[in-house]
């Protein structure tokens, strides 16, 4: 009975373990970041879509971003990994516009929700200083172009970095 129960376990964990792997790695990206002394209080986004990592975000400097990419692909199941991250701009940023940049994120993200192109897609949207980067994975590439579309209908967006993949 009990190598039964083994057969049966193995069988069916190679589709269902596949979904649950990227959710395993994104965890554990998330937490080595967390816990890593060059990265940890730093707001990266991690996406991953069958063992493909999309490091998102903003960081301080290049020994931020390397680092981060070197923490990914260190993760067991990792297939590939896609460096989104941009450095934030030197000056530092007021509070008035520290608003502004999440003001144009929430209406980037309602626009996407709002729209039958994009809606269902998973997209995460980060806003600094007036320039957007759209991340995450679609089904096809007119989500894509429509996700930059729509971002740059926003008013008060001054560039749109597109890096979201088709699955």
């Amino acid at each position: 009975e009990t190598a039964m129960a083994a057969c049966t376990s193995t069988r069916t964990q190679k589709s269902a373990g596949e979904q649950i792997d990227d959710t395993v790695i994104t965890g554990k990206i998330k937490a080595d970041l967390i816990g890593d002394s060059v990265t940890k209080a730093h707001e990266i986004d991690v996406e991953v879509f069958k063992g493909r990592v999309q490091l998102n975000g903003f960081v301080r400097n290049n020994e931020m971003r390397q680092r981060a990419v070197a923490i990914a692909k260190q993760v067991n199941g990792v297939t590939a990994v896609d460096n989104n991250l941009k450095l934030k701009g030197g000056a530092t940023v007021s509070t008035g516009e520290k608003v502004d940049d999440g003001m144009l994120t929430a209406r980037i993200k309602t626009a996407l929700a709002e729209d039958e192109r994009t809606k269902a897609a998973q997209i995460n949207v980060e806003t600094r200083d007036a320039v957007v980067l759209l991340a995450g994975f679609v089904n096809n590439a007119a989500s894509r172009t429509a996700a930059t579309e729509l971002a740059r209908g926003v008013p008060g967006v001054s560039r749109v970095d597109n890096q979201i993949a088709v699955k």
